[in-house]
């Protein structure tokens, strides 16, 4: 009877851990278009899906990049602004948005972060400068995450490569 019962609580715990990681960080489709810095000029949207496989969580969702000077061909440096895909937590939705110049990262801008309570907001708005600074040093998403914000680091990194991948960086 006992060996029962811990075989039932065993796999009552790995349900629950499997559940709790499978609503840890999912990738919200939005399909959102950022504004052009350019009148009446538009980006076209990108390829969209997800990813992911057993002991780690990747995803690429869609991004809509908006060129400033038109010149988004594989040949011309990227400019413009690229918005990443809105990445959806347990704490709320994480969306980045980069403006590229020259082919370099000019600037990161969080335009969604964790929401859902007060601790979720006070988190994020510690992480998102630091991860900015982070993101701007390295010229790209390959930066460590904030202790205590994993989450919402991973979040913030996972719609930031959206955004440089819809931008060919």
């Amino acid at each position: 009877m006992r060996t029962r019962a811990a075989v039932s609580a065993a796999l009552a715990s790995a349900g629950i851990l499997i559940a709790g990681w499978q609503s840890g960080l999912h990738v919200a489709d939005t399909g959102s278009s950022v504004a052009s810095a350019a009148a009446g000029s538009t980006g076209s949207s990108g390829s969209s899906g997800t990813s992911g496989s057993a002991g780690a969580s990747g995803s690429s969702g869609s991004s809509s990049p908006s060129s400033a000077g038109g010149t988004t061909g594989a040949s011309a440096k990227a400019v413009g602004t690229y918005a990443g895909s809105v990445v959806q937590t347990r704490f709320g939705s994480v969306q980045v948005q980069i403006t590229v110049q020259a082919g370099k990262i000019t600037d990161v801008t969080a335009l969604q972060l964790t929401d859902a309570e007060r601790k979720s907001v006070q988190i994020s708005n510690r992480a998102a400068p630091l991860l900015r600074t982070e993101v701007l040093a390295a010229q790209s998403a390959d930066v460590q995450t904030i202790s205590g914000a994993t989450v919402t680091s991973d979040a913030y990194l996972n719609s930031l490569q959206a955004a440089l991948d819809a931008a060919n960086l």
